[in-house]
């Protein structure tokens, strides 16, 4: 059967897109996108990209503190990729066009919260990913063998003989399925932020890549591992909008009901300590105190410098009667997925053909908690790593293949994400990890009278909550993004990466 192209990218966002790139000049090259082109979860990426060119610092460095960060579950061959790769795919983005912050002419090297160098560039201020991407489009448009496919949500992959040949398309605009044939595909989809409650996330973030790899019997690993960015702002009927590390970075003090600074109660870091940390600090301070959130103090800080430096972060809050240059109120959200589809270096997951990339897969780079600013960083390496793996082994032609059985569960999506944020949310537990299961084992499932977007969502959101507290529930331990009241210190047993397969599991709807 002819292909409908040679290589599929599923998602738009830093990693698809730096893919298809590599791939453009081995074939066509199909990158299909949930919703707009520009609605991917690089586009809110605001604290910036970490690499190590600045003078002062070093690979090694760079190296050592995403070790640290990733809290004993990093894969060392991986991190050293990162940080070894990281420079060049830096300088390649400014080749390509990307406007990264400057002083004096030179590049503008920021510090975030556990590196121990300034080494974090930014692009107007707040707007890191989204000029990235940018950068990254425009480069992709112009390659004469890639094309763009808007408004199409994956329904599931295709899969024939073990191997990925393809995915069945659901076009919004029409509510038509399509089946596109080819000889490997990307998953980047991004993150699963929107199955909770709290999140930072945009609304296409329901973590469809990792369900769908999952599905077809992919290995998904460190799923469990959650991180919650302390500081989303929290005003009703407002979206937590994620305000930066960058303003703790640059000098912002967390404040409790009382107007105290309790960071240092809790860590020899104090604002600065690594998120997790930050996070259930917050939470701990608002159940001493009895209120719904903290304060973010940025008055210490001349107000012009911090309406030039965060100009996006300043006019969204002000749409919202908040003024950033003065205190604004904040609640941990969900932030980032360290876990996904389990890959190797090159982007190779478990099942043939299949490849992932971005926020979507578990590379082994963010172990049990990611750096600062690694995530852009890891999108553009691993993308193009992914790429060129994808070209190098690519097939000359590709058969069918059919997707898995489809039934949507009839639990709605918002009870679904108060479900993941009460039960797999900051702080765990096995009595509110196994009543989740419980609830969800219990859910019906039926055929779609008429197939929905919100129909293909909600189906991997239940997936993916069921993962986690599944997960949550075999680690008997804390450690990084993963919080077990009942088990609250690290466990030398559960040193290791976690995984499952649907190989392993009790039926396909877990």
């Amino acid at each position: 059967m002819a292909l409908d192209c040679d290589f599929l990218v599923i998602g738009a966002g830093v990693a698809g897109l730096r893919a298809a790139i590599e791939l453009s000049q081995r074939g066509t090259v199909l990158v299909v996108a949930k919703d707009s082109l520009r609605e991917s979860s690089s586009e809110y990426a605001q604290g910036g990209i970490a690499a190590a060119l600045s003078d002062d610092d070093e690979v090694a460095l760079h190296e050592q503190d995403t070790l640290y960060a990733g809290d004993g579950l990093c894969d060392p061959a991986a991190v050293h990729t990162l940080v070894e790769e990281g420079p060049r795919a830096i300088e390649q983005l400014i080749e390509w066009g990307a406007e990264f912050d400057r002083e004096d002419g030179k590049l503008a090297f920021a510090r975030e919260g556990a590196h121990s160098r300034n080494r974090v560039l930014h692009a107007h201020g707040d707007s890191t990913g989204r000029e990235i991407a940018r950068t990254l489009y425009r480069h992709a448009a112009a390659q004469p063998g890639v094309r763009f496919a808007s408004y199409s949500a994956v329904v599931d992959l295709l899969v024939q003989g073990g191997r990925a040949t393809g995915a069945v398309v659901f076009d919004s605009k029409t509510g038509n399925l399509r089946r596109i044939h080819a000889s490997s595909v990307l998953l980047a989809t991004g993150g699963l932020g929107r199955i909770f409650r709290e999140t930072t996330n945009p609304d296409v973030a329901t973590g469809d890549g990792v369900a769908m790899a999952w599905r077809v019997g992919a290995v998904i690993e460190n799923i469990e591992f959650v991180q919650f960015h302390p500081t989303a702002l929290f005003v009703p009927n407002a979206p937590r909008f994620l305000l930066s590390e960058a303003l703790r970075g640059d000098g912002g003090i967390l404040r409790n009901s009382q107007g105290e600074a309790f960071m240092s109660r809790y860590h020899e870091l104090a604002d600065l300590a690594p998120r997790d940390v930050v996070s259930r600090s917050i939470v701990a301070e608002m159940q001493r105190t009895g209120a719904a959130h903290v304060w973010l103090d940025m008055a210490s800080l001349d107000a012009v410098y911090v309406r030039n430096r965060y100009p996006r972060i300043y006019e969204t809050c002000k749409a919202y009667g908040v003024d950033i240059t003065g205190s604004s109120p904040v609640h941990p959200a969900v932030h980032y997925a360290m876990g996904g589809v389990r890959t190797d270096l090159d982007g190779r997951t478990s099942i043939a053909g299949l490849y992932a990339a971005g926020e979507a897969a578990s590379t082994g780079v963010h172990g049990a908690n990611r750096l600062a600013s690694n995530s852009l960083l890891e999108g553009v390496v691993f993308g193009r790593r992914a790429g060129r793996a994808m070209a190098d082994e690519a097939r000359a032609e590709s058969s069918g293949g059919e997707p898995s059985p489809l039934t949507i569960p009839a639990l709605p999506s918002e009870s679904l994400r108060n479900l993941a944020w009460t039960g797999c949310g900051i702080s765990r537990d096995r009595t509110g990890l196994t009543a989740t299961l419980a609830e969800l084992r219990a859910t019906k499932w039926a055929l779609p009278e008429h197939l929905t977007l919100p129909d293909i969502e909600r189906r991997n959101m239940h997936q993916l909550t069921a993962l986690i507290a599944r997960m949550a529930l075999w680690r008997e331990e804390s450690r990084g993004g993963h919080y077990r009241s009942d088990f609250p210190e690290k466990n030398l047993n559960f040193a290791v990466p976690s995984a499952i397969s649907r190989s392993a599991a009790s039926g396909q709807e877990i």
